[in-house]
């Protein structure tokens, strides 16, 4: 899914490299929908077993924590650093990009509280009906959301963004986490 930002790794990604550490998370996305979608499957078939419960309350875990600090990493530290490195500039394409990004954000928001509440059952080990095509539909959503920022947004973030302004979001996103990033 997420196809990194080029010279970039992301094994080792932290809050000292925040480009970096923003398309990590974008894989670690791309592995919540893979389980996300065999967790559909799977209590289809078997229900809210113990293996549904542990699945769903990691899905749950990074969804309601990592993905919420990553849509405020972007909003509140990228696109406002993005906004400010054209200034003097057009940067008509750029308010476009953040300002879709932003919206598919609320979007992908919408969708994951559609979720939540079966997943928290199926967590619970209670009877939940986690719908195949809704889990599809959030899956592709992200899928496609998480494309457009690797290929798009962290690209020119790399090109436009100077070493106070990445620093600045390093601060940011470790203040954001307690002290930690990932």
């Amino acid at each position: 899914m997420a196809v990194g930002i080029p010279g970039f790794s992301s094994l080792a990604a932290g809050p000292e490299a925040p480009l970096e550490l923003l398309s990590a998370c974008h894989e670690r996305m791309g592995r919540q929908c893979a389980t996300l979608r065999r967790l559909a499957a799977h209590v289809a078939a078997h229900g809210a077993d113990a293996a549904a419960q542990t699945a769903a309350a990691s899905v749950l875990r990074y969804f309601d924590t990592a993905a919420v600090h990553h849509h405020r990493d972007e909003e509140e530290d990228l696109f406002p650093a993005l906004i400010e490195s054209m200034a003097g500039s057009d940067a008509f394409c750029l308010h476009a990009l953040v300002d879709g990004l932003t919206q598919e954000h609320r979007q992908l928001e919408a969708a994951w509280r559609r979720l939540h509440g079966p997943l928290q059952a199926v967590g619970e080990g209670r009877p939940a009906d986690l719908g195949v095509e809704q889990v599809e539909a959030f899956c592709k959503l992200y899928a496609a959301h998480i494309q457009r920022e690797e290929d798009e947004l962290l690209p020119m973030a790399a090109r436009l963004l100077d070493d106070h302004a990445l620093a600045d979001m390093s601060r940011a996103m470790r203040a954001r986490r307690g002290g930690e990033a990932g």
